[in-house]
C-alpha cells in the first residue's frame, strides 16, 4: 500500500469514528471522552504526516467504544452490544455444537443456558453422560460463549428472563413453536428477536451426542446400534 492510499484509509477511519462519537452519549463517561481525545490525536498526527501514530490512535479510540458497548449493551445498532440467548444440553460436545455457538456469536454476546440433569433426562429419556456442572464448565470454556448458567428446573423461561436477551438463537433441531414462545415472553415483558439456524453449517460424521454414543457402543461394546 502506498502512502497516499494509507492516508485516505486513515481519513475514512477517522470520519467513521467521528460519526460514532456523534451518536454516543458522553455525559459523565470518561471512556467516551478518552475515545474522543484519541480521535483528535489521530487527526493531529495525520495532519503532521505521522500516519502510523494516527492509525494507532484511531484504532485505540475504536477499541474503547467497542469495550463500552460490550459491557453496557449501549448501542442498539451494533451487534457487538447485543445479548444472544442459546439453550441446550450440550452433552459430549462435538463440532456441530461449536459451529452452532460460533454462528450465534455473529449476532452478539452469547449467553448459554445449560439444561439441568433432571430436565434433560425427562426430555431425552436418558441421563446425560456428563452431569450439569461438568457441562456448564465445558461450555464456559468455549471462546464463542460470553457467559453460561444452569437452567431453571421448573420454568425454562425464567432463564430467558434472567438474561433478558435481544436475540434468541435456535438450532435446526430445536422443536420450539416460535409464535407461542414470543407470545409467552410478551406476557413477561420481553420482546426478543428469534433467529433460527435452518440447517447445520457443515455435515460432520458424528453431529449429535446420540450418534457418538451409538458409535462407541458399536465399536467397543458389541451391541447393536439403536
Amino acid at each position: 500500500m502506498d502512502i497516499e492510499e494509507l492516508k485516505k484509509r486513515i481519513e475514512k477511519y477517522i470520519k467513521g469514528m467521528d460519526e460514532r462519537l456523534k451518536d454516543t452519549s458522553s455525559a459523565n463517561n470518561k471512556v467516551v471522552e478518552l475515545a474522543r481525545l484519541y480521535t483528535e490525536d489521530a487527526k493531529y498526527y495525520l495532519e503532521k504526516g505521522d500516519y502510523i501514530t494516527a492509525l494507532v490512535d484511531v484504532v485505540y479510540a475504536e477499541g474503547l467504544l467497542d469495550a463500552k458497548e460490550i459491557y453496557e449493551n449501549s448501542d442498539p445498532k451494533s451487534n457487538v452490544s447485543k445479548k444472544v440467548f442459546v439453550a441446550g444440553t450440550f452433552d459430549i460436545l462435538h463440532p456441530g455444537h461449536i459451529e452452532f455457538l460460533k454462528e450465534a456469536s455473529k449476532y452478539g454476546r452469547v449467553y448459554v443456558t445449560v439444561a439441568r440433569d433432571s430436565n434433560s433426562e425427562r426430555i431425552k429419556g436418558r441421563k446425560p453422560i456428563n452431569d450439569e456442572q461438568t457441562r456448564l464448565e465445558i461450555i464456559k470454556s468455549i471462546r464463542y460463549v460470553f457467559d453460561a448458567i444452569l437452567g431453571d428446573q421448573e420454568d425454562f423461561l425464567k432463564s430467558v428472563e434472567r438474561i433478558n436477551p435481544d436475540i434468541i438463537f435456535l438450532g435446526p433441531d430445536q422443536k420450539v413453536d416460535e409464535a407461542k414462545l414470543l407470545e409467552e415472553l410478551k406476557k413477561r415483558g420481553l420482546s426478543p428477536q428469534i433467529i433460527r439456524l435452518n440447517e447445520r453449517i457443515r455435515k460432520w460424521s458424528h453431529s449429535s451426542t446420540t450418534d457418538i454414543i451409538n458409535e462407541i457402543k458399536k465399536r467397543y461394546c458389541n451391541l447393536e446400534q439403536r
